[in-house]
């Protein structure tokens, strides 16, 4: 099965969007930051991030969902730095302080992916891209003319320009954001992102307006589509209770969606004391019965398995 981006390659449309998305790091709106500073002659705005990636670390990872690990893994590429300020991120290091992981050039990230393709991996799965997009399908261009064939995973945070998600239309197979919150103000004070609700929305939208819902295949990868991630935070139900009936109701009852229970403190998480416990876990069984309630069946692997046990089904 040829991915999406081959076609975009033999038209020459890829070239054109990698060209575009280049302007776009003169006067940088690349994230809904909108620090318009001009990375290309070295300037610096939130991401800490100038005219080449940094990459902290990749590989085939087998943490992620698994539609995307299989038997051999998902080729994770984590980006340093990220377009958010999680108080609480497990990957605070990285994205805090990006200057600690090393610049790479485009040529240098197109064989990072091929590697990985070579290793066996069943895609590539760039984490945390937002800030990187040009750089990202500039390497592409070079990946795919030396035979890159495996689906693109794009796996953000959700706070994301509509103008950078148009960009990808026809590039990324598999959007996967995390749905962080709900609230402006929780987000305000654990992510330094007031208007991420507002913005996180509009992009699963447009996500989901481009690449539909998941679509998995016998052996159960997937090849396409949109899997949305929520981490679930301490007290967080009321947040989580809305954002699965926005997924249900805005975007399709048949959405594949992970709850993710592994919250716990990190990073600066200490320095608000309701941050300071992990999930328990009557709050993970409490929201798999909101998603059910919501009307969403394709839960990840173990989501379901956990929610056909307390609704008594055998």
């Amino acid at each position: 099965m040829q991915i999406a981006s081959h076609k975009l390659l033999e038209s020459g449309e890829l070239q054109s969007r990698a060209q575009k998305a280049q302007q776009f790091l003169a006067r940088c709106e690349l994230c809904p930051r909108l620090c318009r500073v001009n990375r290309r002659d070295g300037e610096l705005g939130f991401c800490a991030t100038g005219k080449w990636a940094r990459v902290a670390s990749y590989g085939a990872h087998f943490g992620e969902e698994q539609p995307l690990v299989g038997t051999r893994g998902s080729g994770t590429i984590f980006l340093a730095s990220c377009n958010l300020r999680c108080c609480f991120c497990q990957n605070y290091d990285i994205s805090h302080f990006p200057e600690d992981s090393p610049e790479v050039d485009n040529q240098t990230l197109a064989a990072i992916m091929l590697e990985l393709q070579r290793q066996g991996c069943h895609n590539i799965n760039f984490v945390t891209p937002s800030h990187v997009v040009p750089q990202i399908l500039a390497a592409l261009i070079i990946a795919l003319e030396d035979g890159l064939q495996v689906p693109l995973v794009y796996n953000c945070s959700g706070y994301e320009c509509s103008a950078t998600l148009e960009l990808l239309s026809g590039i990324i197979d598999i959007y996967m954001p995390d749905f962080k919150f709900w609230s402006s103000l929780s987000a305000e004070k654990y992510a330094d992102a007031a208007d991420y609700p507002e913005i996180a929305r509009q992009a699963v939208r447009i996500m989901h307006k481009q690449v539909g819902d998941l679509v998995t295949h016998v052996d159960g990868l997937a090849s396409k589509g949109l899997l949305i991630r929520h981490l679930l935070m301490p007290d967080g139900l009321n947040e989580t209770r809305e954002i699965l009936r926005f997924i249900s109701h805005d975007l399709s009852p048949a959405s594949y969606v992970n709850i993710m229970d592994q919250y716990r403190p990190c990073g600066a998480s200490n320095k608000h004391p309701e941050l300071e416990r992990s999930v328990s876990t009557r709050e993970y069984q409490e929201a798999l019965r909101l998603a059910h309630q919501a009307g969403l069946s394709r839960l990840d692997h173990r989501d379901f398995a956990v929610l056909i046990k307390n609704l008594g089904i055998h």
